[in-house]
């Protein structure tokens, strides 16, 4: 019975993520919709709108980061049955980014805009890429283990995990972190960048430079020498250029 609401509960965590990424694709591109959008959102003075808004990014930040590092993992599964944990994780990082979205507030003055068609129109195919390299870098690793579904799937089956395997799929034999990669591109391509954009922008940006070197230091310490050899062989983010 456990393992059957532990399948459950998994199902539930990744559909309200799967929403929480569509809603921020949305949000981020000021889409036509009910709801806040990174311009159209709560009114503050600006004093008080910027510090909200790094208050909210922090959030996310230390929330996404601290629980996926191991220790806290070991300790965190003391409470959480391992088969969810991860869907825990998932469920706590979509609400952090719902908070994050629903108390964000705007600051409208303009830092670029481009008005000339062709280049609009570039700068939102990029945006477009950028949220597919993001998606599609998911399912070239796990998608389904990524977000939680295969510990809840593997559990009701009974069913071990297979030890981790150091792979290098299409996007990965050119940049060690295209997931990150895509969100780069996608944060940043658009014709009109407010103040508002460029400080979720920029501190997600921040955050993700910080949050790679955590992840590398854990898959060395998983991978060991192969990992090593993987770093300097290939760009973190950009082809070619990274850690030798």
């Amino acid at each position: 019975m456990f393992r059957a609401f532990y399948l459950a509960y998994a199902g539930l965590c990744y559909a309200i993520f799967f929403a929480t990424f569509l809603y921020l694709i949305a949000f981020f591109g000021n889409f036509p919709f009910a709801g806040p959008k990174v311009d159209f959102a709560r009114e503050a003075e600006p004093a008080v709108a910027i510090a909200i808004d790094l208050a909210l990014i922090a959030l996310f930040g230390v929330q996404h980061s601290v629980m996926a590092r191991p220790g806290f993992k070991a300790a965190w599964t003391r409470i959480v049955p391992a088969p969810v944990e991860r869907s825990t994780y998932v469920l706590l990082a979509s609400a952090a980014l719902i908070v994050l979205m629903l108390f964000w507030h705007e600051l409208t003055a303009a830092v670029w805009t481009v008005t000339d068609p062709v280049g609009a129109a570039i700068l939102w195919a990029l945006f477009g890429l950028g949220w597919l390299i993001v998606l599609t870098s998911t399912f070239l690793i796990n998608h389904f283990e990524l977000f939680g579904l295969q510990q809840a799937w593997f559990a009701l089956r009974e069913k071990a995990a297979a030890p981790p395997v150091l792979r290098q799929p299409f996007f990965y034999r050119f940049v060690r972190h295209p997931l990150y990669a895509g969100f780069f591109i996608a944060f940043w391509a658009t014709p009109a960048m407010t103040a508002g954009h460029l400080l979720l922008a920029a501190g997600l940006s921040a955050y993700m430079l910080i949050a790679i070197r955590l992840e590398e230091r854990d898959l060395i310490d998983v991978f060991g020498e192969a990992y090593v050899s993987y770093r300097r062989r290939v760009g973190m983010l950009i082809p070619h250029v990274g850690d030798r």
